[in-house]
């Protein structure tokens, strides 16, 4: 099947005859294509399309999906990159399964989100990207937002129908900071450790990076992401500086699973509002500006923002070591 323009599905299965149905013929007719095609899916799948790939199987490029699925826009910077690498003179295809088991409701909130992203991020390509959702083991509300987060449902080999629920990405970003926000920061430190709150201004930055580098090694994060913390936080407390009034305040908490880094600045009159989906979009490499954001949430894990003129606050995660995804409830 040949189609022009960016197309994005959800292909719901509840068995692996299924799953071959809604793939084997998508990955085919791309490779009879000529498209670049990327399978980021479950290890077992894995197994189940190569095998019944054939010797056809080596034309296309499989990514075990725990290797891939660690944090959104990272994932979402990663397909961005690959696309740019393969994609320039044709078409690429993605079968692109994200991991939801073990997530917190924050964390689920910020990958259905990437879902919606994607229609933002390639709608003027003309890739192909086909979500497999296993309805054995995935919860209801996951497998109904699929539905509002792809334009396209796949109902098999080459079969496909509108999604009645699509919801257009900036409602569906702007519902997902309504109706599932961040937990509230952490008072006290699980494990013992201190917390900090530090005032930051014009001319403190030195001072307030080494107090930053500082709490990390002492929430025991490695040295490489000690300096990616340091950079993503420095880019952050630089626009509060100069958009946010200012000044503000740095608040380090740490909780079983994260270092938390939170800048709240001081608000300012001629605050201007940031263009929609901020930092989360990849910017163009040409552009003189606007790649703050981006790079904050490249180097964190995860980022929430709630940005205004009396006030902004972004807080990002940074995993700590030791910390694992939970396995699913039982």
């Amino acid at each position: 099947m040949t189609r022009t323009g960016f197309v994005h599905q959800a292909l719901c299965y509840g068995s692996d005859d299924e799953f071959l149905e809604g793939t084997l013929e998508f990955v085919r007719d791309g490779l009879a294509a000529g498209d670049a095609v990327l399978a980021v899916v479950k290890d077992h799948n894995i197994a189940l399309l190569g095998q019944a790939l054939g010797s056809r199987s080596g034309d296309v490029e499989f990514v075990d999906a725990d290797d891939w699925y660690g944090y959104p826009s990272r994932t979402l910077g990663q397909y961005h990159a690959y696309c740019a690498d393969h994609g320039t003179d044709r078409r690429v295809r993605v079968i692109d399964e994200p991991l939801w088991a073990g997530r917190t409701d924050f964390e689920a909130r910020e990958w259905m989100r990437y879902e919606s992203l994607l229609n933002v991020a390639f709608a003027h390509s003309a890739h192909w990207i086909l979500c497999p959702y296993d309805t054995r083991t995935l919860p209801a509300d996951i497998l109904l937002t699929a539905t509002r987060t792809h334009p396209e449902l796949a109902l098999g080999a080459r079969m496909s129908a509108p999604s009645g629920r699509y919801a257009d990405p900036a409602d569906f970003y702007a519902e997902c900071d309504a109706t599932r926000p961040a937990a509230p920061l952490p008072e006290d430190c699980d494990d013992g450790d201190d917390r900090d709150d530090i005032r930051f201004a014009r001319g403190r930055s030195a001072a307030v990076r080494g107090a930053l580098a500082a709490y990390a090694r002492r929430s025991g994060m490695p040295e490489q992401r000690t300096y990616d913390m340091v950079a993503a936080v420095h880019e952050v407390l630089v626009n509060a500086v100069r958009f946010g009034g200012g000044g503000g305040v740095l608040r380090l908490r740490s909780d079983p699973d994260y270092v938390i880094c939170e800048v709240t600045d001081d608000g300012a009159r001629n605050w201007a509002m940031p263009g929609p989906f901020p930092g989360h979009l990849p910017p163009d490499a040409r552009a003189v500006g606007g790649h703050g954001m981006w790079v904050v949430r490249q180097l964190s894990d995860l980022v929430a923002e709630d940005l205004g003129p009396t006030g902004s606050t972004v807080r990002m995660y940074f995993r700590r070591p030791g910390a694992f995804i939970r396995p699913p409830a039982v």
